[in-house]
């Protein structure tokens, strides 16, 4: 991609333009990590841009932003600009094509607002981003309360990059964060969404999540989690404290790399604890149903914040599913493999074990799941039919409700292993459901039944 990009830049060069590296791709060059996508910044106008490469599209013209398409890749191609005043908290009315300098004092913190010259492999840096970036900073641009005024979600943003490159924000524009959370909820939930996607499925989650409560915007975009402070919980299975508490420390306990419904289960599979929580008659602390009306906020809550609908699913019946794992040892063989066989399964399992790491320590029914998992694992775990629907029209039955009840009971006498061979199937299906004293069973409960006057 780098060496495209610099193909680009090369031809506005050759046309008598400026023309650098921009942004967040020049950080990450910094850094020594390959960009995922280089912004290039010229002094040319956008229709020379689009006069210069024949596949070209306009994404932001008013904005002076143009993509080229060229050896398999993208690039924005943005003319340098100044902004104009924002009415929206998002965007300027208007914009100004401009010099460099100008360019990079509009843009939101110093490590994003430095360029890089491929033809000299030069820094140039107006705004003191290299020294940020050397001392771990996450600095705005010029006055933080203006930057943040200019677009609302820079004050999620800055929580973001803090939390994703490790750095510390510094102190003016911390306090202007802080200052200005409430002023979040100027934005469009699906800009909210994304950045709370990058924070959470970031390795230093659980840094994210301090710096959101301490910022005040837990409490704005998530209220369902704040609510969970002081909400303590049994001492005896949860010594670690509050739900709050026990939710903080799960997120360190997950592996570096998650899927998006396992930390968004962990993050939501208590909420339905401040809600239900009561004092029994014995003094015990109980959440009765937190599950099921935790389910019911997590999908409110992700809904609010338009996450997909597939997601949603997930996550919703990774929550409402979290406290059947308690049951494990005790179901039948043919529950316990169609529990295993859902796809949510590996999520909700490790959903499980950091939910008990994280409180009373007790893995024992997470290792019984590993255990049957290996047991399990050298056929699938929910085997093809051997009866289906064919086999009972062959045997005389119309369709109806009755082939659901019918076809589920071969498949329990399948899975627990009753059953093997799809000849043994009919037969027993003949002797439970189309014999002489299967059809007397069925018959009897209406014969007995009075006639009505």
């Amino acid at each position: 991609m780098e060496l495209a990009a610099r193909d680009v830049a090369q031809r506005l060069r050759g046309a008598g333009y400026v023309a650098y590296f921009a942004g967040g791709c020049v950080r990450d060059l910094l850094r020594g990590q390959i960009p995922k996508d280089i912004d290039i910044a010229t002094d040319a106008r956008p229709e020379a841009v689009q006069k210069m490469f024949s596949r070209t599209y306009a994404v932001g013209a008013h904005f002076g932003v143009v993509v080229v398409l060229g050896n398999g890749f993208q690039f924005e191609v943005a003319t340098f600009r100044s902004d104009g005043a924002y009415l929206d908290g998002r965007r300027p009315v208007e914009v100004h094509f401009a010099s460099a300098e100008e360019d990079a004092a509009r843009r939101d913190f110093t490590i994003n607002g430095m360029f890089f010259d491929p033809k000299t492999d030069a820094v140039i840096d107006f705004v003191g981003g290299r020294a940020d970036l050397e001392a771990r900073l996450i600095r705005a641009i010029g006055d933080p309360a203006q930057r943040f005024a200019e677009d609302r979600l820079r004050i999620l943003r800055a929580i973001r990059f803090a939390t994703v490159l490790g750095f510390e924000i510094e102190t003016a524009t911390w306090d202007a964060v802080v200052t200005h959370a409430a002023s979040i909820n100027e934005i469009s939930a699906e800009r909210i969404r994304e950045e709370l996607v990058r924070i959470f499925l970031s390795p230093q989650r659980a840094r994210g999540w301090e710096l959101l409560d301490a910022s005040g915007l837990m409490k704005i975009i998530l209220p369902e989690i704040d609510a969970m402070k002081g909400c303590e919980q049994p001492p005896q299975f949860h010594p670690e404290g509050d739900v709050f508490k026990h939710t903080r420390i799960m997120l360190e306990l997950l592996p570096p790399e998650v899927s998006l419904p396992l930390v968004l289960s962990v993050l939501f599979h208590d909420i339905g604890k401040p809600p239900t929580s009561i004092v029994d008659e014995e003094g015990r602390i109980r959440f009765n149903g937190h599950d099921r009306i935790g389910a019911e906020m997590t999908e409110a809550i992700m809904e609010r914040l338009r996450f997909s609908r597939a997601e949603i699913d997930a996550t919703v019946e990774a929550v409402r599913q979290h406290m059947v794992f308690k049951d494990v040892p005790n179901m039948r063989v043919a529950k316990l493999k169609r529990f295993m066989a859902r796809p949510t399964f590996e999520d909700e399992l490790e959903l499980h074990r950091v939910d008990c790491e994280s409180s009373h320590g007790m893995l024992d029914n997470y290792d019984f799941l590993r255990q049957k998992r290996e047991e399990f694992a050298n056929e699938p775990i929910i085997p093809p039919p051997l009866v289906r629907g064919d086999d009972l029209i062959a045997l005389g039955m119309k369709p109806g409700p009755k082939f659901g009840e019918i076809l589920e009971a071969v498949e329990t006498q399948q899975l627990e292993g009753a059953l093997r061979h799809r000849e043994e199937a009919l037969e027993w299906v003949k002797a439970e459901y189309f014999s002489g004293e299967a059809e007397r069973k069925r018959r009897t409960p209406n014969a007995e039944r009075p006639t009505p006057n």
